[in-house]
């Protein structure tokens, strides 16, 4: 009798043992500790990419800082190497049959149409009448321009997103650039041919609705609509004929020294 209970005993402890081993094995929640685990690392990786992203923007904007227009320093393109300087008289416009012969190309200053083009962030996917993108320059837009025998494929897509919905900036191709890429503003020209170029965000910031170098500080770039302009049909592209081609209009008229403010601008 008693060893039948030893054992009995024996046979008891080890099956309590082995329903706690059972029991603790049960209660550690591995799958919920994993999901955890899986959960701070995302938001490690998020937390350090959106750290290393602001650190970049706030190296980008310190980068640019010398190139903010200032009262001591109203146009910082000057620093920019490459950059052309025209001086152009605003508010000299033609109507929307007239060809201005241009002596630069692609222009970025003279007579123009009397309606600008939309250049709120506007990407146009096909060349675009001149005369119209020349207004928005007076209005304080910079408008980039492309070969587009030269710049596609991710080259372009750079360019894109410079502009693609940003405020005073506009993009269109023009054919027979003598550059892959240039960029204009009222009176200022700087053509490039690598789109990873630091020059086109120095550009960009120097001169970009910069009241010092355009005619029409406060001017809008906004689409007129029926009647004038319509971004989704825009006046088609027409080389500009050579200078003294009867029936054109001059780049600049002798003695022109007034600007007349859009109505509506």
């Amino acid at each position: 009798m008693v060893g039948r209970f030893m054992v009995s005993g024996k046979n008891s402890k080890a099956a309590r043992n082995a329903r706690a081993a059972v029991v603790t094995q049960r209660s550690t929640p591995w799958g919920l500790i994993a999901a955890v685990l899986a959960v701070v690392v995302f938001a490690g990786a998020v937390f350090g990419y959106a750290f290393i992203q602001n650190q970049a923007n706030a190296d980008r904007l310190s980068a640019l800082a010398p190139f903010t227009p200032t009262a001591e320093n109203p146009d910082p393109s000057t620093q920019i190497e490459g950059v052309q300087v025209v001086e152009y008289t605003g508010g000299q416009h033609v109507d929307p049959v007239t060809q201005v012969a241009y002596t630069q190309s692609p222009p970025f200053g003279g007579a123009h149409d009397a309606v600008w083009a939309a250049c709120n962030g506007v990407v146009y996917d096909q060349p675009v009448r001149t005369e119209n993108l020349v207004h928005s320059l007076e209005h304080g837009a910079v408008w980039i321009t492309y070969n587009p025998d030269l710049v596609s494929g991710a080259a372009l897509d750079t360019l894109r997103a410079k502009v693609d919905g940003q405020q005073y900036m506009v993009m269109s191709p023009y054919p027979g650039m003598d550059s892959p890429f240039s960029l204009q503003s009222w009176g200022h020209q700087l053509k490039l041919t690598d789109v990873a170029d630091g020059r086109i965000d120095q550009f960009v910031a120097a001169l970009r609705v910069n009241r010092n170098t355009h005619p029409e500080p406060g001017a809008s770039c906004e689409e007129v609509g029926p009647g004038g302009f319509v971004r989704a049909d825009p006046p088609p592209f027409v080389p500009a004929p050579a200078p003294g081609t009867p029936g054109t209009q001059p780049e600049s008229t002798a003695g022109a020294d007034t600007v007349t403010p859009d109505a509506g601008s």
